[in-house]
């Protein structure tokens, strides 16, 4: 009888587990994006290595600004055996304030990056050429919110 009771049990447990997860999730961690297509765009690459940026990601902040995903890829090093190999890329969420030309990530490889700071792009001509390009196409969110 115990183990017609918990068979009987285990079935609408789990759907409901499954079900606290689809809401709960998104709620607590509202950086994350559920996958879909991606429009990659790549910015001219420099000797740091080469950066994109998806378009289908854009989305305006809490604060007001814009939130995008971007990939970006080392320069791969010179081997002595005369051959390259590309380096692993990383994936970040950025969060773009347009108006003052700062930039923090928000998500690095799918890790939230809690409390991170605002910084300017400084000398990295791969983030200066992403907050140009990603402002450009937000123009329009931002002018909406």
């Amino acid at each position: 009888m115990g183990r017609q009771l918990a068979a009987r049990l285990v079935a609408p447990l789990a759907a409901l587990l499954v079900a606290l997860v689809l809401v709960l999730v998104p709620a607590l961690a509202p950086g994350i994006a559920w996958a879909g297509p991606v429009d990659w765009r790549e910015v001219p690459a420099s000797s740091d290595g080469r950066q994109w940026w998806d378009a289908g990601s854009l989305r305006i902040s809490k604060g007001g600004n814009l939130t995008a995903l971007s990939r970006f890829q080392p320069a791969a090093p010179d081997s002595p055996e005369g051959g390259q190999r590309p380096a692993a890329s990383s994936l970040y969420v950025m969060e773009i304030d347009c108006g003052q030309h700062l930039f923090r990530d928000t998500s690095v490889n799918g890790i939230p990056q809690w409390g991170s700071s605002w910084q300017a792009a400084g000398v990295d001509d791969l983030i200066e050429r992403t907050i140009e390009a990603v402002c450009t196409a937000g123009a329009e969110l931002l002018a909406g919110s």
